[in-house]
Order: C-alpha cells, then sequence, then structure tokens
C-alpha cells in the first residue's frame, strides 16, 4: 500500500475519526534529462557553496527566508514545530456548503481519506451525512509545513479531499468575463446547441489518454532500437467561413442534419412559458 502522506483527525460537531491521507492522482511524465551535447553525460545541479567554494553536503542545509538581497532570516527545524497550528494533527470542519457553490478552479491538490482502525463508524457516518445532503465540508489543514484549506467531499463510497486555490491565487486577467458587445442571431445559437447535443456524451475518463506521452515512449523505444517512426500528423487551418456555413457543416460532419425545431435554452422556456 501506498504510504501516507498526513495522519489526524477530522472532527464535525463532537465527532472525530482519525483518519490517514493518501495522494489521489499524480501528473505521470516522461522525463527527459539535461544531456552534455559533448560527452553524452548527464548534467547535475550539485548544491555548491560559492561563499566556501565547495559542495555542500544536505546535512548542513538549512532554511532561510530573504528579506533583503543578501541578506537571511534563518528558519530552523524546531522552530517550524514550535509555530505548527493544531490543524497539524486536527482536520476541524468549519462548515457545510452545496457542492454546486463551489468552482472547479479553486481544487488544487486531491486526496483520498482512509480511517484508522475501528474508525469506520464515524467515517461512514460522516460519509452518508455528505451523500444524503449533497454537501462537502471544509476544513483546515497542515502538513508540508503549510496550512491549507480543504473540501472534503463523498467519492465513490469513500472520502476524497481537494486543498483549495485561495483567491489571490486565482490569476486575474484582464478582459476575461467581459459582455462582448455581439449579436447572435437566434438560428445560430440554436444550430450551436444542437451541434453541443450532437457532441454530449457520458464521461468516461478511460477514453481521454495523453497522446504526447505515448508518442514520446515510442520515439524512446524506437530511437533504443535503431528505428524511426512516423511523423505526427499536422494540423489543417480551417478556412475562414460565414458562422452559419461553419455550424452547418460541423453538424453534417457529426451525420446530423440541422433542425428547424432545435432551440436554444431561452427559446425553451418562452415556449414553455407560452
Amino acid at each position: 500500500m501506498a504510504s501516507s502522506v498526513w495522519k489526524g483527525m477530522i472532527s464535525f460537531g463532537l465527532v472525530s475519526i482519525p483518519i490517514r491521507l493518501f495522494v489521489a492522482a499524480r501528473p505521470k511524465r516522461t522525463n527527459l534529462h539535461q544531456i552534455h551535447s559533448v560527452c553524452r553525460t548527464r548534467l547535475k545541479q550539485p548544491l555548491y557553496c560559492p561563499h566556501c567554494e565547495r559542495i555542500v553536503d544536505r546535512s548542513e542545509v538549512i532554511k532561510g527566508y530573504e528579506y533583503e538581497p543578501g541578506k537571511h532570516v534563518l528558519i530552523e527545524p524546531e522552530e517550524i514545530k514550535q509555530i505548527t497550528l493544531p490543524s497539524g494533527k486536527m482536520m476541524e470542519i468549519l462548515a457545510f456548503l452545496d457542492q454546486g457553490d463551489v468552482d472547479p478552479i479553486y481544487f488544487e491538490s486531491s486526496y483520498m481519506a482512509l480511517p484508522e482502525a475501528h474508525a469506520e463508524k464515524p467515517y461512514r457516518l460522516l460519509l452518508k451525512a455528505l451523500e444524503d445532503t449533497q454537501k462537502m465540508g471544509v476544513a483546515k489543514v497542515t502538513m508540508h509545513q503549510r496550512e491549507y484549506t480543504v473540501f472534503i467531499r463523498a467519492r465513490n463510497n469513500g472520502l476524497t479531499l481537494h486543498t483549495m486555490y485561495y483567491q489571490n491565487e486565482i490569476a486575474a486577467v484582464e478582459g476575461y468575463g467581459k459582455n462582448y458587445d455581439v449579436k447572435l442571431k437566434p438560428e445560430e445559437v440554436r444550430l450551436a446547441d444542437q451541434l453541443v447535443e450532437s457532441l454530449s456524451a457520458p464521461f468516461k475518463p478511460e477514453m481521454f489518454k495523453d497522446e504526447f506521452r505515448e508518442r514520446l515512449n515510442q520515439l524512446i523505444e524506437a530511437k533504443l532500437k535503431g528505428k524511426t517512426i512516423t511523423a505526427a500528423p499536422k494540423a489543417t487551418k480551417a478556412p475562414v467561413i460565414d458562422m452559419m456555413q461553419a455550424l452547418k457543416k460541423s453538424l453534417e460532419g457529426r451525420g446530423a442534419k440541422p433542425s428547424k425545431t432545435a432551440a436554444g435554452p431561452g427559446e425553451r422556456q418562452r415556449r414553455k412559458a407560452s
């Protein structure tokens, strides 16, 4: 079994649940190292001290905050322990939110929570309550010398946690969300709705793969065997055509005919009202 990254308690009200956290997902990458082009040796980045003019051992490394160029406040490991908050061992649920109220942009890393021995009943109780109410909990937890806000939700008959990006970590992009002054023709909206419907399908995560990683692995394997692989197909540039024509051609490509009866949400609501 994978090693846990945090051990402590979830509490809500007077109920406490001893748990362990396990990383729920990790990106899989095919990492390429930096190689010296002359001698084909892998390049390394040693811990080099320019003052002592030597490579230092990791046992000589401490942490420090640079408050002015070249000046640091030094932080000892014991001092880190002294300032660790109670959330380092107790994850208290502060509130419960409707699942639909949280934009997924706030989800950072995911973890799976498992109950400790003999804690199955309170674990199951919280899980059932979240399933019945369609809510998720919000709590604080300290891990890896940082305090996180986390969302706790029911998923696949277990508790899954997501660390939260704080509001100041969400990028503000100028122009995003702008109410563009454009007029959409009702026929364009109907065709766009129909195209979305024709492309709709149930979510099956196994259908989606990292094709670049697969081709990179194929390239590495081929080079090891002294072979070559075929180049990836080039993307063709779509011709600039009329919006209506583009929508109709897209539907035809899906084997669907533009429907005169297809209506957007607004028009469907007006029909119901009448």
